[in-house]
């Protein structure tokens, strides 16, 4: 079985879309191979800066001949349509067999399509696959008409066999296959031919290409690595820009810079983000001045200086991008203790965060109301929430985050620490973002919870009010992150708050900001001064009152999606939901715990089939007599020792149950509902509910009634599937 090397080989192909670029190659063409009958043992797929590469092994040498019966139209049919049949089948008349069926002579096709060489089916996939690449974006260049992402100079395709290597026949605008490709643009030597991927892949490294992207990787995190602990410091590991480092070079040489002494007062945030963003350099740190005052660059050629050279320009262009920065710093510094960080960001209200919401300081003004309200809830006090909500996003007006965007957060703690700041309000000025991403902490300083909850309650609330809520996939706004973010700070801190109570104050805000834009729009000065003096005052029109339990309903739909990555099963999430207190998220979530280790013993599925006996029972008897069966069972009609052993464990879990669901102990909860499960399975199958005697009947559906409501009082049971 021959195996297969493709190599297509062009300009630099970007670091970002060297990956996806070797598994389209990969998907398309086994995908193409396979549809075309050619099945093989294993495939892989490279990338490098000039060249995506794919190996396939075990590959058909043809395609199987294939043998397909077709049934035609009736013997004595019309002529038209026995012509039609020969057409589809590509034969003539007196190659059809004729045979009888049940519904008279009928004529029968058979066809042969004989198998392929690999060959010619390897070349007609593969040009399939370059001349529809997916490519994000491409170009054309020459005359040609053929598009890829950078001009595309040669194609390497070769069958190999322990005979040796074939080329496969394949030209497309220009370029004919062959077996040879080039090495490093600069140390490699002239092409060269290959005759399999092992002997590809070894005289590529020969000629200073490490063709594995995962192997160029290590490489450059093993000698950044051993650098920094040989002179003292410890590296900052970024895997982003580890992957796309090892996506801008063939042959990674390591090597380690200063930085100059001028910017080592800069946060090293600053320092962090500008290397990395504008240079691609890893930072390295000193422990004992924690401070970042070295860095690690990878070059693509090795040089007889031992990259002297490289360093000293590198370092002479991040002098320059770090002046900038530094200049940016002292700046904001200067702004700062001019105006005070609530001066810096008196300049929101000329940015508008959404014109049918108001500008972002009509919008802190929200949050900072909510902010006081949600303070004592999550133990903060209210004033410095207040004064956190204030300041929180001062540093967008910063020239440090007009700058670098990505340090929002990180930079308004620093200016707030700057302009005297304290008593935890710095680091809500930071953590009031989070959690940006399931991978993200969860801040528990009670202020920055504060903060954190009522910018997200806002952000939802917000656009709750204009009806730009998330369709399908669509979700311009990110509120699927912010209400998943209100959920992880809500259990991440064990908060006991009503969600709902909190959305309303909000929503009513949000809707007086929406009427409030809509008087400026509509140029009534007067109407909007009057809605602004009113601000804090708010509340919900009746025409929006049914905003909240719909994102209640919001809320609840990112809790499933949470918990169902947590283990929990939706239809216990459902059970949940159904009881009162579902905008307790501790609560709700707690109890969804409980339900679900019960049910996953024993004890907990008989009990639920039993449940779920007992109900049907009963539904179908209220259905059908018109009554409801809710009260009066009594131990006196009892006949049978089953039926007085339910009561007396009914009586028995009542008060527990009770009990337990007061102190909010849902696992005692479930244990005292355990304790049913016997009794209730041998009064099942020891008694006969729908008795002749009516009053035995009564009572024993009222008995039934009972199971039910107990059961009813953890959790919705009906909702439980199975």
């Amino acid at each position: 079985m021959p195996n297969l090397l493709i190599e297509l080989f062009s300009e630099e192909i970007p670091a970002r879309m060297q990956a996806r670029a070797a598994q389209d190659l990969q998907k398309r063409m086994t995908d193409g191979l396979v549809e075309a009958g050619l099945t093989y043992g294993g495939a892989r797929a490279f990338s490098t800066p000039r060249r995506i590469a794919l190996a396939i092994e075990d590959l058909l040498a043809a395609s199987p001949t294939i043998r397909e019966e077709r049934k035609g139209p009736r013997t004595d049919a019309p002529d038209k349509a026995i012509e039609g049949f020969l057409r589809g089948a590509g034969l003539t008349r007196d190659q059809l067999e004729q045979r009888d069926t049940p519904k008279g002579a009928v004529y029968f096709a058979t066809i042969e399509k004989p198998g392929r060489p690999a060959a010619a089916i390897v070349a007609e996939v593969l040009e399939q696959t370059i001349r529809n690449f997916p490519w994000p974006k491409s170009m054309r260049w020459g005359e040609g008409s053929l598009r890829w992402v950078r001009p595309l100079h040669s194609i390497l395709c070769i069958l190999s066999t322990e005979e040796g290597a074939e080329t496969v026949p394949f030209e497309i605008d220009g370029i004919t296959a062959g077996n040879t490709t080039r090495g490093h643009r600069f140390m490699g030597a002239a092409p060269f031919a290959v005759t399999g991927f092992d002997d590809y892949a070894a005289k590529l490294k020969r000629a200073h290409v490490i063709l594995d992207a995962e192997e160029r990787a290590g490489h450059i995190l093993h000698e950044a690595q051993n650098r920094a602990f040989a002179s003292g410091f410890e590296l900052f590991e970024d895997r982003g820009l580890l992957a796309e480092v090892a996506g801008l070079v063939e042959w990674p040489v390591v090597l380690m810079g200063e930085i100059g002494a001028d910017f080592l007062d800069l946060p090293p945030e600053v320092l962090q983000t500008s290397m990395r963003e504008h240079q691609k350099f890893f930072s390295l740190r000193n422990p004992k001045t924690g401070r970042i005052e070295r860095f690690i660059t990878v070059a693509n050629i090795e040089t007889p200086d031992h990259g002297a050279t490289i360093l000293a320009g590198n370092q002479k262009v991040l002098a320059a991008r770090l002046s900038d920065a530094k200049f940016f710093w002292e700046n904001d510094l200067r702004t700062i203790r001019e105006k005070g960080l609530e001066g810096m960001a008196a300049g929101l209200s000329d940015v508008t965060f959404h014109n049918k919401l108001g500008s972002q300081a009509d919008r802190i003004k929200r949050i900072e109301a909510l902010a006081r309200e949600i303070a004592p809830m999550v133990g903060a006090k209210p004033d410095l929430a207040a004064e956190a909500a204030r300041v929180a996003k001062a540093d967008l007006q910063s020239e440090m985050v007009g700058e670098f965007p990505e340090l929002q957060g990180v930079m308004g703690r620093y200016y707030a620490q700057a302009a005297g700041h304290d008593d935890g309000v710095p680091e809500a000025c930071e953590e009031h973002y989070k959690p940006l991403g399931p991978g993200d902490a969860v801040p528990t300083n009670p202020v920055s919870v504060a903060v954190a909850l009522a910018d997200k309650i806002d952000t939802l609330t917000g656009f709750w009010a204009i009806d730009e809520k998330p369709t399908g996939s669509k979700d311009p706004y990110a509120l699927r992150r912010a209400a998943l973010g209100v959920i992880r700070l809500v259990l991440g801190n064990g908060l006991r708050v009503s969600i709902a109570d909190i959305a309303e104050k909000a929503l009513g805000r949000s809707v007086f900001a929406r009427e409030i834009a809509i008087a400026r729009q509509d140029d009534q000065p007067f109407m909007a001064d009057d809605l602004e003096r009113n601000f804090p005052n708010a509340s919900i029109p009746g025409e929006d009152s049914e905003k909240v339990p719909d994102l209640l309903a919001f809320i609840h739909d990112r809790l499933k999606v949470h918990l169902r990555d947590e283990g929990i099963r939706h239809d216990v999430i459902d059970a949940c939901l159904a009881m009162e207190g579902n905008d307790d998220l501790t609560l709700l979530v707690n109890r969804a715990e409980a339900l679900s280790a019960f049910l996953k013993t024993d004890d907990g599925d008989n009990l639920l089939q039993g449940f779920k006996r007992a109900n049907n029972i009963l539904t179908q008897a209220e259905e059908k007599d018109g009554v409801e069966y809710s009260f009066g069972a009594d131990v006196k009609f009892a006949e049978t020792d089953e039926e007085k052993a339910l009561f007396a464990a009914l009586d028995s879990a009542e008060p527990e149950i009770a009990s337990a669901m007061k102190a909010e102990d849902f696992a005692a909860a479930m244990a005292a509902m355990a304790q049913l499960r016997a009794p209730t399975d041998a009064f099942f199958e020891a008694v006969q509910v729908n008795a002749e005697n009516e009053v035995l009947r009564r009572n024993r559906l009222n008995l039934l009634s009972r199971i039910r409501t107990l059961c009813l009082s953890v959790a919705d049971l009906t909702r439980i599937q199975g």
